[in-house]
């Protein structure tokens, strides 16, 4: 045992000085931008992220936006639990067919994975039924 003790020290030493001082992905990325031409690295930047939404100019819908943007988009915008995404006509298209106020209601209630108030329980349900109108009128 004695033996052994001091070749596992010098192992380990020797693999604690062989380590990469990067983490693997800046590697890769450094090797990328070595590998393209000087050319594109002049390449024009892509186009611009779309600009967000503009605010409504229905005062009920603003405040509906106002009201999504405070808490509705965290699910609604990632899609969590099949929540529609605003704007996917498609998602919205079954929704809106049953009815503005079965929407609503469905937002004041809680369906499947949204539970009541979208667990704000701090919302009115007058707040509720803005956001709600909000995202219908973006989604039709």
């Amino acid at each position: 045992m004695k033996r052994f003790l001091p070749l596992l020290t010098i192992g380990l030493i020797f693999l604690g000085g062989c380590s990469l001082e990067k983490p693997p992905a800046k590697l890769a990325e450094e090797i990328q931008k070595a590998e393209k031409p000087k050319e594109e690295a002049v390449a024009p930047a892509p186009a611009a992220a779309p600009a967000p939404a503009a605010i409504p100019t229905d005062p009920a819908l603003a405040e509906g936006k106002t009201v999504y943007e405070g808490g509705c988009n965290a699910c609604h915008d990632a899609g969590m639990m099949n929540a529609p995404k605003p704007g996917d006509k498609t998602a919205w298209e079954p929704r809106i067919a049953k009815g503005e106020e079965t929407v609503i209601k469905n937002t004041i209630n809680g369906l499947n994975g949204m539970p009541a108030k979208g667990g704000n329980a701090a919302l009115t349900d007058d707040q509720l039924t803005k956001a709600a109108k909000y995202l219908i009128s973006i989604s039709k």
